[in-house]
């Protein structure tokens, strides 16, 4: 298998591409260091692509060994066909070679291989012949047994023959889940009081077309001993095409035999291996497609917009142990911790209300991060009274997440004197002034913007959105003289001791430019290849230090700014309006270099080290209180989505709960998937569809 080819097919790209992102890939470069500055090798390929890439190549690696080693330990056995040597090879899965290695595979202690040690070998070889003439009386004498416990033995081995045959099993495996159903039920005396799964007490759909959440939940209620679940399909035409297959001659006297050796090895050996690889094929698809609506909403969440220098108060609610009140200036540092009980059971409005008022006052503050959890609704009407007539506004944060930093080492060592819930207030401060930087402090997986995600594969889950948090805080980039160590570790190349080079230098002065970063301990020159283009110094020595621009394109930088007779340090409208008129291909031929660097460099020396969190939306501030009381249908309100999964998305709109817009609602057209139409973070008009206030549900449609 000539492996770049297959890929470019399958990828639809040119196979100079993927040659070159393995190429890269060779040397210890990085995803995002490929993506962003390698553009010319690759065709300007993205992370994701580079990703596939990778993630395909090291399948089909791993499939090309399997079948070298199974036509290597085949011909072992001296049982190797040029016939069966090129199926092998023309296989396209692992699944196909294990078909085809199955018969020769040494077999463990089962029926067939303990008839085989009875010597009825032969019996069962000479009824696979389909003899005419004669009776099974004589062809099963012999054996020093009965004549039925010899015929019983050789179906045995028949059975496992038939078992072991690559294009009937997998004919089979196709026709389940082409034709099948999966169902599922509600097992006799299972309890299920929240009535949890109601929807798969009795529930079919086709295998083929059944949705990945649905696959999720069933497996869960299983595993939760709620519903028990099978394959339904047409067993008959099953039966009836063996037959076809393998009975040569219907009008031989051992027609019977092998006809019962037939649904023997289907439902003894082939239907439940069968069934048990597509429901694995089913979970692992479901939770492949779990998994990427986790990622892009994980993506959306950490692009949230920053809102920059503001003083933010974050409010941890609680009841019986107070609220908790950290006032942080705009760079995150605390300024004061206080505790208030508005709530039940001290209900001390009052003095809760002035010590606000007086934080509000006394440090300026701007907007108030009140975290979703326990108490939050009654907090937000506390925030919302006590506010009245000063310039301040209130956000509900979620805190997803916040609990397990608080606890963490991480939040010990930056705060040891502080109680979990302090910390907590910290954290959903920090969170709405930049999302990024205090997200990529908790392990991905308790953000809380997933889909069944205890539920689908952890390994993948962990890979994928350490994948995806990776790629944004390189997107991004950090000013290394106030990035965290945690942030630091997902930066391009940077290992654990480089980090620690970085912060012990930034203890004693900062950094003033990128020269300096390239002379730390364990700063080897491929880590800072890898690394440098996203660590930005900003008030350094050189301006192009705080730029995307990787210093191996300074000296092409400075060509090209004397050729455009352009000075860095003046950067008036001419300066804008000259790079923006540039002719890049004239420029790159002029200066033998390639368009997409040069592309890079005109856009960095207009708009240097851009956050691209800043052309989204603003975070949406309040000053009042919406109640489910205040709604009616067809009413017209703006919310935050807060997370969006396969069945549509739920919105903030104000009240405890988030409003769900269908996928039904998403638009007057089809829509497949909600992440077509709508993203974790965007700011929506949506209108009122309906209102269960029993339930606190609220139904929306998206304007």
């Amino acid at each position: 298998m000539n492996i770049t080819k297959t890929l470019a097919n399958e990828l639809n790209i040119k196979e100079s591409q993927v040659q070159a992102v393995l190429k890269l890939l060779s040397e210890d470069c990085t995803i995002p260091f490929i993506a962003r500055y390698r553009k010319e090798a690759t065709g300007a390929l993205n992370e994701e692509q580079i990703a596939t890439i990778e993630q395909s190549y090291n399948y089909l690696c791993n499939l090309e060994k399997r079948k070298e080693d199974v036509i290597r330990l085949i011909k072992e056995k001296d049982l190797l066909t040029d016939e069966l040597e090129q199926k092998i090879k023309a296989c396209e899965k692992l699944v196909e070679v294990e078909d085809l290695y199955r018969p020769f595979k040494e077999k463990k202690k089962t029926k067939a291989t303990e008839a085989i040690k009875l010597g009825l070998e032969s019996l069962a070889k000479k009824i696979m012949s389909f003899p005419i003439n004669g009776n099974i009386d004589v062809l099963a004498s012999g054996f020093n047994m009965k004549v039925e416990d010899a015929i019983l033995n050789a179906s045995y081995i028949i059975s496992e023959w038939i078992s072991d045959n690559a294009y009937l099993r997998g004919w089979v495996r196709q026709f389940i889940y082409n034709t099948g159903m999966i169902v599922s039920k509600k097992k006799k005396n299972s309890v299920d009081e929240k009535k949890v799964y109601d929807m798969y007490y009795d529930f079919t759909d086709r295998i083929k077309y059944v949705k990945h959440y649905r696959i999720l939940a069933m497996n869960r209620g299983e595993s939760e001993g709620i519903l028990s679940i099978h394959l339904e399909y047409d067993l008959d035409k099953i039966i009836s095409n063996y037959k076809d297959k393998i009975i040569k001659n219907k009008n031989s006297y051992v027609v019977l035999i092998v006809e019962n050796a037939i649904t023997d090895a289907l439902k003894r050996l082939i239907l439940p291996s069968v069934e048990r690889e597509i429901r694995t094929m089913l979970f692992d698809r479901s939770s492949k497609e779990a998994i990427e609506t986790f990622k892009e909403n994980l993506e959306k969440l950490l692009l949230t917009k920053p809102i920059k220098n503001k003083t933010v108060i974050g409010f941890d609610p609680a009841f019986r142990t107070g609220c908790k009140l950290a006032v942080l200036n705009p760079y995150g540092e605390v300024l004061e911790i206080a505790t208030i009980y508005p709530h039940e059971p001290h209900k001390k409005v009052v003095e809760a209300t002035k010590i606000l008022r007086e934080l509000i006052m006394k440090y300026h503050a701007n907007i108030i991060a009140i975290g979703n959890g326990t108490a939050s609704r009654e907090s937000e009407f506390f925030v919302a009274d006590a506010i009245k007539g000063l310039d301040v506004k209130y956000n509900l944060v979620s805190e997803a997440g916040a609990s397990v930093y608080s606890a963490s080492k991480l939040a010990i060592l930056e705060f040891p004197d502080l109680t979990v819930e302090k910390r907590s207030a910290i954290s959903i401060g920090r969170r709405i002034q930049d999302p990024l930087s205090e997200l990529v402090k908790i392990d991905a997986k308790s953000i809380g913007v997933g889909e069944y995600q205890h539920d689908v594969n952890q390994k993948d889950l962990t890979e994928a959105l350490d994948f995806t948090v990776s790629k944004i805080v390189n997107e991004v980039g950090v000013n290394i003289n106030t990035a965290s160590t945690s942030i630091l570790k997902y930066i391009s190349g940077l290992n654990k001791k480089c980090i620690e080079s970085i912060d012990k230098f930034k203890k004693k002065q900062a950094f003033k430019n990128r020269t300096e970063i390239k002379n730390l301990a364990g700063m080897n020159d491929k880590i800072y290849e890898q690394s440098i283009g996203f660590l930005r110094i900003n008030d350094g020595d050189n301006p192009l230090d705080r730029t995307k621009i990787h210093p191996e394109s300074y000296e092409l930088t400075k060509n090209i700014l004397n050729i455009l007779n352009l000075d860095i340090y003046n950067k008036d409208e001419t300066f804008i309006n000259t790079i923006q008129n540039v002719d890049i291909e004239k420029l790159s031929r002029q200066l033998n270099a390639d368009f997409y660097t040069i592309e890079d460099i005109l856009k960095e020396l207009v708009t240097p080290g851009l956050d691209p969190r800043d052309d989204l939306d603003d975070v949406l501030l309040k000053s009042d209180v919406l109640t489910i009381d205040d709604l009616k249908v067809g009413m017209e309100l703006v919310g935050t989505v807060r997370n969006v999964v396969s069945f549509g998305a739920f919105v903030d709109i104000g009240l405890h709960n988030d409003g769900l817009i269908h996928i039904s609602k998403l638009s007057k057209e089809f829509v497949k998937n909600p992440l077509d139409v709508i993203h974790v973070g965007d700011i929506v008009n949506c209108k009122v569809d309906s209102v269960d206030k029993e339930k606190e549900k609220v139904n929306l449609t998206l304007v």
